[in-house]
């Protein structure tokens, strides 16, 4: 960038431009690093990222679970099928759609996902960051 800005000045000292058309030159071209230099960082991949869930309880029985999404993937096709052939867990399987929770990681849902507050102070939230 130095070496444009260089002959920015250049064009300014040889009577090209003038100094108003200078000054706009040199912000595009500091735009322009910026808008590269955030292009080149490290992009996060979605299914790097983790699945939390956290229970506060008014009894004080606290959850936290962190999931990396690839293992949530895994586990909710090969899970699900398996809970659904078992009889004792069929009926509680069998209203779930697995399909759309697999389109919602794949459509890189982000964010918090789930915030519940029951009336007795207990609370669940579910983000995937």
């Amino acid at each position: 960038m130095k070496e444009e800005i260089s002959r920015v000045l250049t064009m300014v000292q040889e009577g090209k431009i003038d100094a108003d058309k200078a000054s706009e030159l040199i912000q595009v071209l500091k735009e322009k690093a910026e808008t590269e230099d955030n292009l080149l960082e490290k992009p996060t991949k979605y299914l790097d990222k983790t699945l939390k869930v956290r229970v506060v309880s008014a009894e004080n029985d606290n959850v936290m679970v962190n999931l990396p999404l690839k293992l949530v993937k895994v586990v909710l096709m090969a899970g699900h099928s398996i809970a659904a052939s078992i009889p004792q867990s069929e009926k509680y399987v069998k209203d779930i759609d697995i399909n759309l929770i697999i389109e919602a990681i794949e459509n890189e849902l982000d964010g918090q996902i789930v915030d519940i507050k029951s009336a007795n102070g207990d609370t669940v939230s579910v983000i995937i960051e």
